[in-house]
């Protein structure tokens, strides 16, 4: 049977949630880059993407 890698929060080298570090472990990627990422899609989305951080870090984990 397949194993299928889950999502979750990396609270050891998350920064606020663990949000953006857990969507970097997640998708085999460097943390700084997913952080600034995400930022650039936060102010280009006028700020509705700091919502979607906030349910992410309250549901996952």
């Amino acid at each position: 049977m397949n194993q299928v890698a889950r999502f979750h929060l990396d609270k050891q080298r998350g920064k606020l949630m663990g949000v953006c570090a857990g969507i970097a472990e997640h998708f085999n990627m460097d943390v700084t880059l997913v952080r600034i990422l995400w930022v650039v899609a936060t102010l280009a989305g006028f700020g509705s993407l700091l919502l979607v951080y906030i349910l992410i870090g309250i549901i996952a984990d």
